[in-house]
């Protein structure tokens, strides 16, 4: 269970490691919205690169990978189905309409984490805000009670 810290009692060192460990957490909030993003813009693409396949394109050239750099000639011959990477190396053959709803439904869910992920991040930003302003605070007092004392 999670406990309830006033930052109004933590000493200078304390609020400087509660800001390292919520830079922390922002940067790993961050990479992984931006790494779902990555994702997400792939499946996008890959719905968007099915609106290409139609009855007109069936027998036209086309470049085949082999290779992340090596491509074969090929000729397109089945535009009804394709072959989808449902992940860890496994394809499954899809029909065109069947691929678009995958891809539309991989989207959504990775909008909807990306959706539960942003709030937790503001609430990171915001705390780490309120950190640096009690450290801003906490200096300032320092300072004061350093100069009230060497006046005196």
């Amino acid at each position: 269970m999670a406990q309830t810290v006033n930052i109004t009692d933590l000493s200078l060192p304390q609020l400087e490691g509660l800001k390292g460990q919520l830079d922390q957490e922002v940067e790993f909030l961050s990479s992984s919205i931006a790494q779902l993003k990555v994702v997400q813009t792939k499946f996008v693409e890959a719905k968007e690169c099915l609106n290409t396949l139609n009855k007109s394109n069936e027998g036209k050239p086309v470049l085949v990978p082999l290779t992340s750099s090596m491509y074969v000639p090929g000729t397109l011959n089945n535009v009804s189905n394709v072959l989808v990477d449902v992940g860890t190396g496994y394809y499954v053959e899809k029909s065109a309409e069947d691929a678009k709803k995958f891809f539309k439904r991989k989207v959504d869910f990775l909008t909807k984490q990306i959706e539960k992920i942003q709030p937790a991040l503001q609430e990171k930003h915001a705390m780490k805000q309120a950190v640096m302003e009690m450290m801003s605070i906490k200096i300032q007092q320092l300072s004061n009670a350093q100069a009230g004392t060497s006046k005196a």
